[in-house]
């Protein structure tokens, strides 16, 4: 199976159905750069970073209306094939109590 048409095509499918908001593709953490605050300084550092055997490599993000949906879209995504696909909430903030 060739993904990255199959992740081009549910990218398609998904917005014309109205449920995604954005998808996009990332690069291996090699290409990242780690930013922490320490003691009002901010610390920027680019990898390599400690190697790992699983990454974001991408993400969906979309407007489901039950978790039974949300899996149901992610079992349509290519990597769950091989792999595995993670289903996450979007944290709610109007929960928190301020």
């Amino acid at each position: 199976m060739d993904f990255g048409r199959g992740h081009y095509s549910l990218a398609d499918e998904l917005a014309d159905s109205g449920v995604l908001v954005a998808s996009e593709g990332l690069p291996d953490p090699s290409h990242g750069t780690r930013v922490s605050v320490r003691d009002g300084r901010t610390i920027a550092s680019d990898g390599p970073f400690a190697e790992v055997k699983e990454y974001l490599a991408g993400f969906y993000l979309v407007d489901c209306d039950s978790l039974d949906e949300a899996v149901a879209l992610a079992a349509r995504v290519p990597d769950s094939l091989t792999g595995e696909v993670e289903v996450r909430p979007v944290y709610d903030r109007r929960a928190m109590e301020l």
